[in-house]
């Protein structure tokens, strides 16, 4: 049994890995701000003796005694960490910096929940983890895009100079249940504007592709990563290799949830990507990991974890 830190654990992909951790027999030590984070989401894992939770801001050191750490600490949706992009790119660095502290202290092993967002708005397709990306330094998503490639910066340097145990993630579109229903992400917003009868919002045409990774896929790739010699750092892709266009997604979330909602659309905000797609040949070759949920099966799922909630 391991003793295991979850940074960000009260959060959309935090609570999932915390319950999984603890399925799996290890104590858990949730951390989290709840900035984003929801007390509900970890509220079934109260119950179980091998699950603490701490209030803490992971911009300033943490002080705890554990074997193994996830950091995944960092609001991930436009709408949040667009709403104070100083605190966000703290959060980023700041928050790397007391990780990588604390596990150079400790000599534990340490994964970063980095993102797709380093590519930045690509050239190449799909991304390759050897691409360096095409990113805006100055823009409305700097704040989380560069935080999360300092990030990584600050990773590797530890590696290099204290011969730290790490594991670096990149995190492509994920959803699932406990996705926060106003956090802006495209799966979200579309649930809840059908679940409402609202009209459903595209930006642009509608042809920008994204790819969906179902959550318990994703969190079968974190473990995965972790549980590899100390030789494989990393970064690595982690999500689901199928595309498909906005518009695409917004079709099938009206079919599943039988809504009367008609598509509407509007500009497209600044940077947002017009293709993001993983290759994960690297995650197939070292961890045997590929997902296997079908992106119409995981849209019934999510629909009917928002269909419990009450929605304004």
């Amino acid at each position: 049994m391991k003793r295991i830190l979850v940074t960000g654990g009260a959060g959309f992909l935090g609570s999932h890995l915390c319950e999984k951790l603890l399925n799996d027999g290890n104590e858990v030590l949730c951390l989290d701000n709840f900035y984003t984070g929801q007390r509900s989401n970890v509220l079934d894992l109260i119950k179980n003796p091998r699950f603490e939770i701490m209030r803490h801001d992971i911009c300033f050191p943490v002080y705890v005694e554990v074997d193994e750490i996830y950091n995944l600490a960092c609001p991930a949706s436009p709408i949040h960490y667009q709403y104070d992009p100083v605190q966000t790119t703290k959060t980023s660095v700041h928050g790397a910096i007391n990780v990588l502290g604390l596990a150079k202290r400790l000599k534990a092993k340490v994964f970063q929940a980095s993102t797709s967002e380093v590519y930045g708005d690509p050239q190449i397709h799909p991304q390759p983890e050897s691409y360096w990306g095409h990113v805006n330094p100055t823009g409305f998503r700097s704040c989380y895009d560069e935080g999360k490639r300092c990030a990584e910066t600050l990773f590797f340097d530890y590696r290099r100079q204290h011969k730290l145990n790490i594991k670096v993630a990149r995190i492509f579109n994920t959803y699932g249940p406990k996705m926060h229903p106003n956090d802006g992400r495209v799966v979200s917003n579309f649930i809840v504007q059908a679940l409402q009868g609202k009209q459903i919002t595209v930006y642009g045409d509608g042809k920008q592709s994204r790819s969906f990774c179902y959550v318990d896929d994703l969190i079968e790739g974190f473990i995965r990563l972790m549980d590899t010699p100390d030789s494989v750092t990393g970064p690595m892709n982690l999500g689901n290799p199928n595309e498909f266009t906005i518009l695409e997604l917004a079709e099938k979330v009206i079919k599943l949830t039988k809504s009367r909602s008609r598509i509407i659309r509007k500009p497209l905000p600044e940077d947002d990507p017009m293709q993001r797609q993983p290759d994960i040949s690297l995650a197939k070759k070292k961890l045997k990991w590929k997902p296997k949920v079908e992106l119409e099966d995981g849209l019934k799922e999510t629909i009917k974890y928002f269909k419990k909630l009450k929605l304004d």
